[in-house]
């Protein structure tokens, strides 16, 4: 695990000194669209999951989706859509 995060982190100081978009290193990108969908790429997995909250790790980050009739429509191993009402995205 923390071997993983030395390597997030030295993919983020890459693509900023590099000037590049933290997608095109692999880093996480969340998409909102409206109130009702998120999408997700370079997602490292679901660490909980409820109708009201979803906890998906990015790596170094936690990002939590807060909502109401959250579900998790779509999921493979580099991406993820999530509908429902969003209420709120924190980053932990």
């Amino acid at each position: 695990m923390e071997q993983r995060r030395k390597k997030d982190g030295l993919l983020e100081r890459t693509a900023q000194a590099l000037d590049l978009p933290g997608d095109v290193m692999g880093l996480p990108k969340m998409e909102l669209t409206g109130r009702h969908e998120v999408r997700m790429e370079n997602h490292r997995g679901i660490l909980a999951y409820g109708e009201e909250e979803i906890l998906i790790s990015g790596g170094r980050l936690i990002f939590k989706v807060r909502g109401s009739g959250l579900e998790l429509k779509a999921m493979n191993a580099s991406e993820l859509l999530i509908t429902g009402t969003i209420l709120g995205v924190e980053l932990e």
